[in-house]
């Protein structure tokens, strides 16, 4: 759109030059807008504040790294500086602030999942990242709306290996997915990867060289796996627009009104290394290790070529008679596991 000296006076036409130069120009939009319509940088400010207050525009950051973005737009990034005072930082402050303006447009199951995982996820960077920065990255597309939070700290897979003293940093993610699992219990249940991964369409968790995605249900070792991240954690989620899923349909598919997260889904194939048969009671006693905490445990045999006796039974028999009050189901078993699992079955008769 062209301007000329006839529109400076015309309000609409100033609204409509910050509305169509914003995305191309959100760190200089006001010096942008005083040269455009002859006046001070300080009048193009309060023009440009004037949008920010109608819902138009986000701003993010204060004097010279000011930033804005259409509030309607594709995309929004910026990022937060992690203070020492952890409190400081509230996760549902930056969520109102900046994206919640972004996902309005959205029915409202998508702004209430969106939301939980946002929180839940910023929450965790905040306090077990370590790190001094988290970056935030919001993109719109056409079917799917894409949520990317990256810290630069310890990283999630290191940090729970040296918790639990693992021999693998692989057997992390196995831990880590069970829900209730945390390395601060004083202050957090456990739950927020959980529930996060199975509210997202697609899931993804970039750590220590290792890219892992949960989709339809299930765990596997991403191909998007990017060679040249640093240090940190990167979580990216992803929501199909169209879905009808809700946030508490979710929750209530694992929760029940006494006793509250009570059942789990457990990947059976993340107990051992991609390739290797579920043979030994070590592998087994790792796979259940934190599960005592659920009533409901359903193990996901998926991927899974062979399981040994000594597995099985310590699977089937040991720990069911240990934890009698636990139900242990299973589900996705081949037909030679599964032969395998009832023989054990049988044994335990």
């Amino acid at each position: 759109m062209v301007y000329n000296k006839a529109m400076k006076r015309d309000p609409s036409k100033i609204t409509q030059f910050v509305l169509d130069n914003v995305e191309s120009h959100g760190a200089d939009i006001a010096p942008l807008l005083a040269k455009e319509f002859g006046f001070s940088r300080q009048r193009a400010h309060i023009y440009v504040l004037r949008e920010v207050s109608k819902g138009n525009l986000v701003k993010i950051g204060n004097t010279r790294w000011t930033r804005y973005f259409l509030a309607d737009g594709k995309h929004i990034e910026f990022s937060l500086k992690i203070p020492k005072v952890k409190k400081k930082l509230d996760e549902y402050e930056i969520w109102a602030k900046y994206i919640k303006p972004v996902v309005l447009r959205f029915p409202e199951n998508i702004r209430s999942m969106s939301n939980y995982a946002f929180t839940e996820i910023v929450n965790n960077a905040k306090d077990h990242s370590t790190g001094k920065d988290i970056f935030i990255e919001v993109d719109i597309g056409d079917k799917d709306m894409t949520i990317i939070v990256m810290d630069n700290g310890v990283g999630i897979f290191s940090k729970i290996q040296k918790a639990l003293r693992l021999s693998s940093m692989r057997e992390s993610l196995l831990h880590l997915s069970k829900g209730k699992f945390t390395t601060d219990p004083s202050h957090h249940s456990g739950e927020g990867i959980f529930f996060t991964s199975r509210i997202c369409d697609r899931f993804s968790i970039l750590s220590d060289d290792l890219y892992y995605t949960f989709k339809n249900q299930d765990w596997f070792l991403s191909s998007e796996k990017q060679e040249s991240f640093g240090k940190g954690t990167l979580i990216k989620m992803v929501f199909s627009l169209d879905s009808k899923r809700t946030t508490k349909q979710v929750m209530d598919e694992y929760s029940d009104l006494e006793i509250g997260f009570g059942k789990t889904i457990v990947a059976v194939a993340l107990s051992a290394d991609p390739n290797d048969p579920h043979n030994s009671r070590s592998q087994a006693k790792r796979l259940l290790m934190g599960l005592e905490k659920f009533k409901k445990i359903i193990l996901d045999f998926r991927g899974v070529s062979e399981v040994g006796q000594a597995f099985v039974d310590e699977v089937f028999r040991v720990y069911k008679n240990e934890h009698p009050d636990v139900t242990i189901q299973y589900t996705n078993a081949s037909r030679e596991v599964e032969s395998m699992i009832n023989r054990g079955l049988l044994t335990e008769r």
